[in-house]
């Protein structure tokens, strides 16, 4: 049966795209690009998430502060894979890096995740001590969106600094998952908080972004209890 996809630009990907998503088990990461996209001989596409995370090795570097140490990998993706692959791979624009830029540019992001972190501390027992369970992924996520919608809407300054919505729903999206990732030490659960703020930032504001942020692809979330299938952070 054909399959329907909403795109809204790089048309001429959608071969490259339709192969991914029917063979996804077989194209990896860092796999070589196709050569009519490839921007050099050889060039890799990017890196394999897990090996990336011990690549960048924040953990050795800042062991006492998980925030910390989170948030640099989660710098060094956006600019890997969303501003160098995707940006260069897939849009060939600008787009990318203005979104990812937001990431890491400033303390934003950090305060937000530490507020999240401070409440994992009071309601939940601390990092690593919650239960992978949909009932604390929703409370974690909600507490995290909502002061970040709230942070937005009380300083000016914030909407100019992230003034697309895209890059604002990256950012939330982003303490979530990280601030339940920690909570739970599992890394699907921090992945279901991302999905879920991502649909209480469009609930609350009616729209994402531009583009593809407004299509179903960026809102995706499992209404099931999480299950420990790899634990770890990062697993």
């Amino acid at each position: 049966s054909s399959v329907r996809t909403k795109m809204c630009a790089g048309e001429a990907a959608v071969a490259d795209l339709a192969f991914a998503a029917k063979h996804a088990g077989v194209i990896q990461m860092a796999d070589i690009l196709p050569a009519r996209r490839a921007r050099g001989p050889n060039e890799p596409g990017g890196i394999k998430f897990g090996h990336f995370c011990d690549m960048v090795q924040s953990d050795r570097k800042y062991p006492n502060d998980p925030v910390k140490n989170a948030l640099e990998i989660v710098a060094a993706g956006t600019m890997l894979f969303d501003q160098i692959w995707l940006g260069s791979y897939m849009s060939g624009g600008v787009g990318f890096t203005q979104y990812a830029t937001a990431a890491y540019t400033d303390n934003i992001l950090d305060d937000y995740t530490e507020y999240g972190i401070d409440y994992v501390k009071k309601k939940h027992g601390g990092i690593g001590k919650a239960k992978s369970t949909q009932e604390v992924v929703s409370d974690i996520a909600t507490e995290v969106t909502l002061y970040g919608m709230e942070q937005y809407e009380q300083f000016p300054s914030l909407l100019e600094d992230h003034f697309g919505g895209s890059q604002r729903a990256t950012v939330l999206a982003a303490a979530s998952g990280v601030t339940v990732a920690l909570a739970t030490a599992n890394s699907n659960a921090g992945l279901s908080g991302w999905y879920l703020s991502m649909l209480l930032h469009k609930e609350g504001w009616s729209r994402l972004g531009f583009y593809g942020y407004d299509l179903a692809g960026p809102v995706r979330f499992r209404e099931h209890p999480v299950h420990p299938v790899r634990r770890g952070l990062f697993g």
